[in-house]
């Protein structure tokens, strides 16, 4: 099974871009999307004609026309839809599907968590939705579950190439980050970083000013974090950074994940 979550920047973006084919070569069966940012009509008209026009689709759009966003696709039948968190209903940042992957169900996640503004309001939200997707995970950890999406969190330094300089700022507190060790404490599995090793990155974000792409002075926010009884099946990591800065699509990399 191949899982591959992107943050699409956009999906009308996505398709003038090139984004559309590059993800239809990948052959995933469990494709996930976030910052859509599309009415249901505006995502099929974005879909139609590509290969995706056939998917099934489980998507949450946000109550505010062009913010956030997210989508579950795929080739299986989607047998259940779960969308939102209590609080966060109609905020287009989570939405969960059930897909029949050969006749095994497995429950796909895409989430969106806020960029955050330390010390503001925003932070706030931010925190609460993080508590929101914990107690969500906490259900869903005994099935063959991934959840997937941009989390707006680096977890360690090695997720970020100038951490120094971004102590104190959102992406980068500490209380951002007990969120994610409380989830992995409890059984889920960061499944890039146990593929990757103990490396810098593979980083998934880059600024489009200056020349962070071109020195990959990236941020690893997008993540793939598997069930343990799906991370024990995961056997390839891919982070599509493009070849250079012109053949970008979005802002982020799609992360790739093969399971046997």
């Amino acid at each position: 099974m191949r899982v591959v979550s992107a943050n699409v920047n956009g999906i009308r973006a996505a398709v003038r871009r090139g984004g559309l084919d590059w993800l239809a070569a990948q052959a995933a069966d469990v494709l996930t999307m976030q910052e859509v940012r599309a009415s249901a009509a505006q995502l099929a008209t974005a879909l139609a004609g590509t290969v995706f026009e056939s998917w099934h689709v489980a998507h949450a759009p946000a109550a505010a026309a062009g913010r956030a966003g997210v989508a579950v696709l795929s080739p299986h039948p989607i047998t259940e839809t779960v969308v939102g968190l209590p609080g966060f209903e109609d905020h287009g940042r989570w939405v969960e599907a059930t897909v029949s992957v050969d006749g095994a169900p497995v429950t796909a996640v895409s989430a969106y968590v806020h960029t955050g503004e330390a010390g503001t309001p925003k932070q706030d939200d931010k925190f609460a939705f993080l508590e929101a997707m914990g107690e969500r995970m906490a259900q869903l950890l005994a099935r063959d579950a991934v959840v997937t999406g941009d989390f707006n969190i680096c977890h360690t330094t090695r997720d970020l190439k100038n951490w120094k300089g971004n102590r104190g700022k959102a992406g980068f507190l500490p209380e951002e980050q007990k969120h994610l060790t409380a989830w992995f404490e409890t059984g889920w599995v960061d499944v890039v970083r146990a593929l990757a090793g103990d490396v810098d990155g593979p980083y998934t974000w880059w600024s489009w000013r200056g020349k962070a792409f071109d020195n990959d002075s990236g941020w690893r926010i997008d993540y793939v974090l598997d069930s343990p009884s799906l991370a024990s099946r995961a056997d390839r990591q891919l982070v599509g950074r493009a070849a250079s800065y012109s053949e970008r699509w979005s802002d982020h990399a799609a992360v790739v994940v093969d399971h046997s």
